[in-house]
This record gives C-alpha cells, structure tokens and sequence, in this order.
C-alpha cells in the first residue's frame, strides 16, 4: 500500500512539473485524496476487534484496489 500510494502522489507531483502552466490545484487534490485513502485504510487494518479477519482484509483489499485505481484515473485525466 505504501508504495502504490506513494507512485500515486509522485505521479501527481510530477505531473505539476511537467506541465507548469496548469493549475497545481488539480493534482493537489489527487495528493490530498491519496493521502486521505492511505490513512482511512491503516486505520481499519489496525482495527482490533474484527470477528472475522479473513473477510476484513479481503474487504480491505478490494477497496484498497478500488481506490488507487480511481486516484490512477483522475491522474490519467489530468
């Protein structure tokens, strides 16, 4: 997770490099989010009263996968 997110936010950052003359808020946003996501999911994998640890991290995965693919995208439209 570190690093997908991590490629994400330097993906976004580079892209305010490459093209100086668009409005930096855009891919700021895409950082705020990524880093919003990151923290969320960290939290409920350090959730200590889970009945079923299994489906919680299968759960995890899938909005974990969910998210970055959505970050990617609004990247990718930037």
């Amino acid at each position: 997770m570190n690093y997908v997110f991590g490629d994400i936010i330097e993906a976004a950052y580079l892209h305010q490099i490459t093209h100086p003359d668009e409005d930096p808020a855009k891919s700021e946003k895409v950082v705020d989010e990524a880093i919003s996501d990151f923290d969320e999911l960290i939290g409920k994998m350090n959730q200590k009263n889970v009945e079923n640890k299994k489906q919680h991290f299968k759960g995890i995965e899938e909005e974990f996968e969910a998210k970055a693919t959505n970050l990617v995208e609004k990247i990718n439209a930037l």
